[in-house]
């Protein structure tokens, strides 16, 4: 059998792909090299607990919001989605005081207002801002959309720049920066685009999902069969078939060769290219373009599973800064811990939590020593590393929730070395290629590759996160489909 497209990768990129292919009546097969789909999505099971790998928490789901949308058209609304606090989505704590981030417009002003009553006028104008990018979300991946030259410039300005200008008070535009562990807080590269549309889709309203984010995976891998397609897990894909600068197969681990007219790859761009070995469609000025662009910072997380009844749930997150500008994103390594995202597991009753995430982010050098290993043989120092940063990410964490050392039953970790090991994240990189406001058109990746019928879609390309990853994944398709508006029929 032909398939219309191959999809490379089951993470949230590559089943959207299959998804809205497969809606459309193409016959679609998304092969995945690991035994469980869903990439950052999947959950994981210890000590009797369901939990999370990279996902926690969404914006803009709410009716009329952009994600609601979206979720509608995939039928993910009906996943038992948890609305967090309207007063405080988010409290965030700068040298030991703590400021709220509100949902809503006219309450996120007023709430931060109340702390810094001078700058009143300058968060309208930085809500302002915001308001007007997220409304622009559906034009975003247009052709005409990046760099400049078209209606949407905000990829081009720089987002430290932008809060430099228009916020006076520096503590404030650090707390403003506060719940941005969602991306990389790069000062020389973060596009404003990026900071504005995360930020604002938060603003409008914040959501967990109790029991965990692969339940996404599923439902996206159930509507696909449902439509004619197929999911395949432990398919790993070693090569790509050329012919005649088109791809006309992909070639799996076991030499089994699957045939396609169109191939769409939800791995890292410079593994895609890895696939093309004999290649002379792919010009070496264009794989070292692409090979060379830097990874964005990786993550360590720290799992905290809790004796029942010790931790009460907070229906909000927490963001620990101590003695760090949120600026400062990947630190050296051998740093201490200084910086946390506190995520608290929505509990299936009662008002007790048995799971809470500590995230910090976490270099790819600090780990990569160990990067030949396997898991489970990477020594004593290795796990010496974990040990230290997950006692220092709970020790921060329990200053500022009393009680929290005294109620942990297990602790369970994770490097950037893991993500890739579970996830197949290159370099274990929690938000893909890093995108850089002083050269959007070299490092905001097109879907399109020199093979006309290779295309590339996920977190590495324009956008990152649940929001940019799916607009990703409609451009993807937009390209087979005739356009953007053929690709979302049926969605807005």
């Amino acid at each position: 059998m032909t398939y219309d497209a191959v999809i490379i990768g089951a993470g949230l990129g590559g089943l959207e792909c299959g998804y809205i292919l497969a809606h459309h009546g193409w016959s679609v097969c998304v092969l995945e090299q690991d035994a469980q789909i869903g990439g950052c999505l999947q959950t994981f099971h210890r000590g009797g607990l369901t939990l999370d790998t990279g996902f926690h928490f969404v914006g803009g789901l709410d009716e009329g919001q952009p994600l609601h949308d979206l979720f509608r058209y995939f039928g993910l609304l009906d996943l038992p989605w948890h609305r967090l606090d309207d007063e405080a989505f988010a409290e965030v704590v700068i040298e030991g005081r703590t400021y709220r981030l509100a949902t809503g417009y006219e309450r996120f002003v007023d709430t931060l207002a109340a702390d810094f009553p001078q700058c009143r006028e300058e968060l309208k104008q930085y809500v302002g801002l915001l308001r007007q990018v997220g409304g622009n979300i559906r034009d975003t991946l247009r052709p005409d959309a990046r760099g400049g030259s078209g209606s949407n410039t905000w990829f081009g300005q720089s987002a430290y720049d932008y809060l430099r200008s228009t916020i006076s008070h520096p503590t404030l535009r650090r707390v403003l920066s506060g719940a941005s562990l969602t991306m990389e807080l790069a000062a020389d590269t973060l596009p404003l685009y990026t900071f504005a549309q995360i930020n604002h889709s938060f603003i409008q309203s914040t959501w967990r999902l109790q029991g965990g984010g692969q339940q996404i995976a599923d439902r996206l891998a159930a509507g696909i069969t449902a439509r004619g397609g197929t999911v395949r897990t432990r398919a790993r894909v070693v090569r790509l078939v050329e012919a005649d600068g088109r791809v006309t197969a992909v070639e799996c681990e076991d030499g089994e060769r699957v045939q396609a007219r169109h191939v769409i790859s939800d791995a890292h761009p410079a593994l895609t290219l890895s696939l093309l070995t004999d290649s002379r469609a792919v010009r070496p000025i264009y794989r070292r373009r692409v090979t060379e662009l830097p990874n964005t910072c990786g993550m360590f997380t720290t799992h905290l599973l809790l004796r029942p009844g010790c931790a009460p749930y907070r229906n909000r997150n927490l963001f620990i800064y101590e003695g760090s500008d949120p600026w400062q994103p990947c630190p050296t390594p051998g740093a201490p811990v200084d910086k946390l995202l506190v995520s608290f597991q929505v509990p299936p009753e009662g008002r007790y939590t048995r799971n809470i995430d500590l995230l910090t982010p976490m270099s790819w050098d600090e780990v990569a020593a160990w990067s030949d290993t396997r898991v489970g043989h990477r020594g004593d120092a290795y796990r010496e590393l974990k040990a230290r940063k997950a006692a220092e990410s709970a020790n921060l964490a329990a200053r500022y929730l009393p009680g929290l050392l005294d109620g942990i039953e297990r602790i369970v970790t994770s490097t950037p070395l893991t993500y890739r090991d579970y996830t197949g994240t290159w370099q274990g990189s929690a938000y893909g290629i890093r995108k850089d406001c002083r050269d959007p058109m070299r490092t905001l990746l097109t879907p399109a590759t020199p093979l006309p019928n290779l295309l590339l879609t996920g977190q590495n390309l324009a956008l990152h996160g649940v929001l940019g990853v799916t607009m990703t994944a409609f451009a993807t398709c937009a390209a087979l489909l005739g356009g953007m508006d053929e690709a979302t029929e049926g969605l807005w």
